[in-house]
């Protein structure tokens, strides 16, 4: 991944409403050009409110963002010019097409009429035998993929998906991600919102956590899933256990409900698992096992471990 200078520069970022709501307290972010950056967090955590003043739709209260180095307040033109938003709500003139929607959003932003470009895009949408139909007549699958079009109509640097897959089925979410993955091998960069965290975990490149409204951690993928990831042992048992023996506390054990399995659960990061000691310890006990199996912790584990620790 490029170490050049970020394509977006996010500094002391804050949003205060009228009611004395605190959205963002002082967000300090930066996004590479060409990365899939993932940003979760729970409701109402300030993701969509972070997006919305990237985008120049919401006023900071105070910091700067700039974008393409260009500063969204004073150019902003020229830097709204670079993103393409795909908000989560489906707004889209019910009684254009697909063509004249595409069309028109290209033009909203100052660029020539290019027919190519539309039919391109609509194409990689799988929109190309809809697009002289009614919006009103597509399904919901098939609005989303035309809010991806309208996004992308100016050929934009940066693209928002704002929970681009919520309520959409498996097949499109599929279709969506291979768009995706085109994109950034195109050079888009791309910053997803989802509350399907794996779709981050299979996406992404980087992740950041924002919670109240606070970015409590930005990391790269795998090192977040390796530094904060747990690695559980699970031991099918040859006899059913009432209860673990006192000898083997040590090692908090968790016992299956059926009695019939053991759960040893390790950091990743220490020198030593215990797992040599747990295996003595189980064979002085008298205890023998029939298989064994390891399983690494879900981005979802660790993304639920995050936010509770700082609620």
């Amino acid at each position: 991944m490029s170490t050049a200078t970020p394509i977006i520069s996010v500094s002391g970022l804050t949003k205060r409403y009228k009611s004395g709501y605190q959205a963002l307290k002082d967000i300090n972010l930066e996004i590479r050009r060409g990365e899939i950056f993932g940003l979760l967090g729970p409701n109402g955590a300030g993701k969509t409110t972070l997006i919305n003043i990237i985008c120049g739709i919401v006023t900071p209260s105070s910091g700067t963002v700039t974008v393409g180095g260009h500063d969204i307040l004073r150019d902003y033109r020229q830097s709204r010019a670079m993103i393409g938003l795909v908000p989560q709500e489906l707004t889209t003139d019910a009684f254009l097409s697909p063509w004249t929607t595409v069309s028109y959003s290209r033009g909203v932003f100052g660029k020539p009429k290019n027919p190519a470009v539309v039919e391109r895009v609509l194409r990689d949408l799988s929109l190309w035998d809809k697009r002289d139909q009614n919006i009103i007549t597509l399904s919901g699958g098939m609005k989303r993929r035309v809010l991806i079009a309208k996004a992308l109509a100016h050929e934009p640097e940066v693209l928002f998906l704002d929970e681009p897959t919520a309520g959409v089925d498996v097949e499109l979410r599929k279709d969506m991600w291979e768009l995706v993955r085109k994109m950034r091998e195109a050079g888009t960069t791309i910053i997803l919102t989802t509350h399907y965290i794996e779709e981050a975990e299979e996406m992404a490149d980087r992740i950041g956590v924002i919670n109240k409204g606070e970015i409590i951690l930005v990391e790269d993928k795998a090192e977040l899933m390796q530094k904060l990831g747990k690695k559980r042992l699970t031991l099918q048992l040859q006899a059913k256990l009432d209860n673990v023996p006192e000898a083997l506390a040590p090692f908090a054990l968790a016992l299956s409900p059926d009695g019939l399995a053991l759960t040893y659960t390790y950091d990743t990061r220490g020198e030593r698992t215990g797992i040599t000691r747990l295996l003595t310890a189980l064979s002085d006990a008298g205890i023998r096992f029939r298989d064994l199996s390891t399983t690494q912790s879900s981005l979802e584990e660790i993304f639920v471990s995050l936010v509770s620790k700082r609620s």
